[in-house]
């Protein structure tokens, strides 16, 4: 570090490995037995690598020098603060063993508050959230302000930025102006979340920092009126009739990509990825390694693949949240051209712009952008993805 003393901040800076991991299995979430058993199953860890993202950015922009980073050993935090190049981080919490556990998260959190941390930086998802303001609460200061660097397969909460680089901005912006905004922090149930229900919950309010490389609005889901419904038949009534013949077709989650599987009179998981191929249902609720040996054998063969999604509620992710298992690898061999767009006008008159957060920045940057969005029989818009 080059500065010393008053003027440095102390950083709490914690993640928890098994957050991301059971995304590209078609898990729908990571907490408690479905991380264990993604893990058995020898899912990669995702976590990590987006932590060294936010951590090669930060010092880039020179964060690191004006910070001191106080986390927990290993893969919980020291490991990727060293492998970027941050040699001094404060040791404050030792979990014993791997996999951690969310008390361990708790615990790091807890004793970085003992040492004089201003600000909470954490690598996961929504149940990281959840476990941290526990533990702001159990140490009764929950004006300490929390940065979320997204690593989870769901992100409902308003804590997160919108991906690990961004994440670094935000401190760096609270480094200069450590102004703070009302956040939520929600979270789904994963159980109901795997039987096709969608139940969020709010479970309290924390400090942010105030930056417009927040997300900022929750997700929520789509309003079920009569006019929207008519919207939704009415995209999936143009998307099935301009289909290809011989061209697989794979559908993100949501519900009016399921009004297109509707249409074709074919199952859809509503919350799941699924294969189509002349109107007929191949594979469904696929993991990542499913749908890159479907789509890249059927493309080997000389056979197009088309991808169709739909925005995640408010916060306007087409890639990288609540589809992972459509990988970089996989959007690479489809094409940003086979990439279809589509929402109904109410989800697109909340959105000022469209996002990506595929886990690969130069993917990330390949599909920024403007791209066509599919808002009615027929009717499209032209909309900016950043």
């Amino acid at each position: 570090m080059s500065e010393t003393g008053a003027n440095v901040k102390k950083i709490c800076f914690v993640i928890n490995p098994l957050a991301g991991i059971g995304g590209p299995l078609g898990l729908k979430g990571s907490d408690g037995e479905a991380g264990l058993g993604a893990l058995q199953r020898g899912a990669r860890l995702i976590a990590p690598s987006r932590a060294r993202e936010f951590i090669a950015e930060a010092k880039r922009i020179g964060v690191l020098d004006k910070v001191v980073l106080l986390t927990a050993n290993g893969l919980m935090g020291e490991d990727e603060l060293r492998s970027e190049g941050y040699q001094s981080p404060l040791i404050v919490y030792k979990y014993e063993s791997f996999p951690t556990k969310a008390e361990d998260t708790k615990r790091t959190v807890t004793n970085c508050l003992r040492e004089g941390a201003k600000l909470v930086v954490f690598v996961g998802g929504d149940g990281t959230a959840r476990d941290i303001l526990s533990a702001l609460e159990r140490f009764r200061n929950t004006d300490i302000p929390l940065l979320g660097v997204p690593g989870g397969v769901k992100m409902y909460s308003s804590v997160f930025a919108e991906n690990p680089r961004a994440a670094a901005h935000v401190l760096h912006e609270w480094l200069e102006n450590p102004a703070t905004c009302e956040a939520e922090v929600l979270d789904i149930d994963e159980e109901a979340f795997r039987r096709g229900e969608l139940r969020v919950r709010l479970y309290g309010y924390a400090r942010t920092p105030c930056s417009r490389f927040l997300v900022g609005s929750s997700k929520q889901p789509s309003p079920a009126t009569p006019d929207e419904e008519e919207n939704k038949e009415a995209i999936a009534r143009y998307i099935v009739e301009s289909m290809e013949h011989c061209t697989l077709y794979v559908l993100g989650p949501g519900s009016t990509t399921a009004k297109i599987a509707e249409l074709m009179r074919a199952p859809k998981t509503l919350l799941g990825v699924d294969v189509y191929h002349n109107g007929r249902l191949i594979a469904s609720d696929v993991d990542e390694k499913t749908l890159y040996n479907i789509v890249s054998n059927h493309v080997k063969r000389g056979g197009k693949a088309k991808i169709i999604v739909s925005p995640i509620g408010g916060q306007g992710y087409i890639l990288g949240r609540g589809n992972q298992q459509i990988s970089p690898r996989i959007v690479r061999l489809v094409g940003k051209e086979n990439i279809i767009v589509i929402a109904t006008r109410s989800k697109i008159a909340r959105l000022r712009k469209l996002r990506v957060d595929t886990g690969d920045s130069k993917l990330d940057r390949d599909l920024r952008g403007y791209i066509r969005v599919v808002v009615d029989y027929g009717e499209e818009y032209v909309m900016k993805v950043e």
